[in-house]
């Protein structure tokens, strides 16, 4: 059995591309040529990194980012593309633009419990399709439970200085490498791809990554 293809990818949870990023990988890891196994880890990136700890209004913050009209045009396109995918994005019901600072040190103490990819995708989905503020204490612990993360660990991520040192770090060594945008992936440690690729991208590309990692060990 060859081991995982190892697959880190640079997000935030609050990017609408990076999940719709998910959805199309996950899109063509579905077709019968794709690697048997897939090993992810998840790395934070913040597209806000000076929001207020309590977040904004999105609306107030979007007609500052866009202009109202652009926004709402923007909404509207995402939403559309999300169909294609399955992801009901439910903008009407967000009503804050959450500081993630708080679900990256989640983030990071899933992947300690090897439950990195269920919490990921769980706040993926309540933010976007549930409106959730994922901003604050109180939905990211009721996340960690429903993702089957141990209590003690989540209390530690959330208020603990570990935690906040270390989504630090992992976020300086992002910027090192020169991300300044995501999703973003790294594959074998050398390959980075920026952006929400098709499924037909990863379709081609990932046989011959996989492929070259088999020759290599």
């Amino acid at each position: 059995m060859p081991d995982p293809l190892p697959i880190t990818v640079y997000s935030d949870v609050i990017c609408p591309w990076c999940y719709v990023g998910k959805r199309r990988l996950e899109a063509a890891l579905a077709s019968p040529d794709m690697p048997a196994a897939i090993e992810f880890t998840w790395r934070p990136f913040e597209l806000n990194p000076d929001m207020p700890a309590e977040g904004v209004e999105r609306k107030v913050y979007r007609t500052r980012k866009f202009g109202e009209a652009r926004s709402a045009e923007l909404d509207v396109k995402m939403a559309s593309i999300g169909r294609e995918l399955g992801i009901d994005f439910a903008f009407d019901r967000m009503r804050r633009t959450p500081n993630t600072r708080l679900a990256h040190r989640l983030i990071w103490e899933a992947d300690r419990q090897d439950r990195q990819d269920a919490v990921v995708e769980r706040l993926f989905h309540g933010y976007f399709e549930e409106g959730l503020d994922i901003g604050q204490a109180d939905v990211l612990e009721a996340i960690a439970i429903e993702a089957g993360l141990e209590s003690d660990g989540v209390d530690r991520a959330l208020t603990g200085s570990d935690s906040l040192e270390a989504v630090t770090k992992l976020e300086q060594q992002g910027y090192a490498m020169g991300i300044q945008g995501v999703p973003f992936f790294i594959l074998l440690a050398k390959y980075g791809i920026s952006g929400a690729q098709p499924p037909e991208f990863w379709r081609e590309a990932l046989p011959k990554i996989a492929a070259e990692a088999s020759s290599a060990g």
